[in-house]
């Protein structure tokens, strides 16, 4: 017996999902049903995502949406309802990282201020959008993308304090949102295989002895985790922050390493 697919008949719209953990995210959903609208800021590239799953048979479309923008997100909102029928679920991915220069009395206000504009208040104005459409579905739920840098220092200040911002977003707009049928969670990234580390295959070999599960992640574990917060399989949580991380952040293995170095 064929078992339901947890997103059949959802309008599913997901930022930041032309490439890495966004398209991941796209694919995993639309494959267990969703009716998907990929939108970025790179409209070629959200074609492209949509278009491959299209090809595999699944239902995609692509559509321009710059989150610093309310105007480009408020049509991002009404586009999905439009095409897809109805929107049940929110997944903001899209972000921005600025290097951190060597030292941060350095820091021009314009890098931090666009890692802020995009990362936290893009991912604020994306839920203040969709919030009244997934309260109406009676199904209506928000994951948002957050990082392991909002809880530890791997560096990227702006960043960093920008993915905080949505950890703590996510409680208050959870309470919020509650008596209206609407869950809201996060997930927490650790280091991911994604275009961004392209040509830094190095850096990644080297930052894998730090995960006690010994490798990095791919898009599809957190696309996974994702899928699972979305799902009715979470109907009872809500207001979490769901570390994705290989057990970086919860066990210091570069200590332990050490110990036995010093044992040994």
């Amino acid at each position: 017996m064929t078992e339901p697919k947890r997103f059949a008949g959802h309008g599913v719209l997901i930022t930041g999902a032309a490439r890495g953990i966004g398209a991941a995210v796209a694919r995993r959903l639309a494959d267990e049903g969703a009716r998907v609208l990929v939108t970025d800021h790179d409209l070629p590239a959200a074609e492209r995502a949509a278009g491959g799953l299209r090809r595999q048979g699944l239902a995609a479309e692509a559509f321009a949406c710059d989150v610093s923008d309310r105007a480009s997100v408020e049509a991002a909102v009404a586009r999905t309802v439009a095409v897809l029928g109805s929107l049940d679920v929110l997944v903001s991915c899209a972000a921005h990282c600025t290097p951190d220069v060597p030292r941060f009395e350095d820091d021009p206000d314009e890098a931090w201020a666009r890692d802020l504009d995009v990362t936290l208040t893009g991912g604020y104005r994306c839920c203040r959008a969709a919030l009244p459409h997934l309260a109406a579905s009676g199904r209506g739920a928000i994951v948002l993308i957050g990082s392991v840098n909002g809880v530890q220092d791997f560096g990227n200040h702006a960043y960093s304090a920008a993915k905080a911002g949505l950890d703590s977003l996510t409680r208050t707009l959870a309470g919020h949102a509650a008596p209206r049928g609407v869950r809201v969670n996060l997930v927490a990234p650790g280091t991911v295989r994604t275009s961004a580390w392209a040509g830094r295959e190095a850096e990644l070999d080297a930052v894998r002895g730090l995960y006690p599960l010994g490798r990095v992640g791919e898009p599809e574990d957190i696309a996974a985790a994702v899928a699972f917060l979305a799902s009715r399989d979470a109907a009872w949580i809500t207001g979490t922050a769901l570390r994705v991380d290989g057990g970086l952040t919860a066990v210091n293995t570069g200590f332990h390493t050490a110990l036995r170095g010093a044992d040994g």
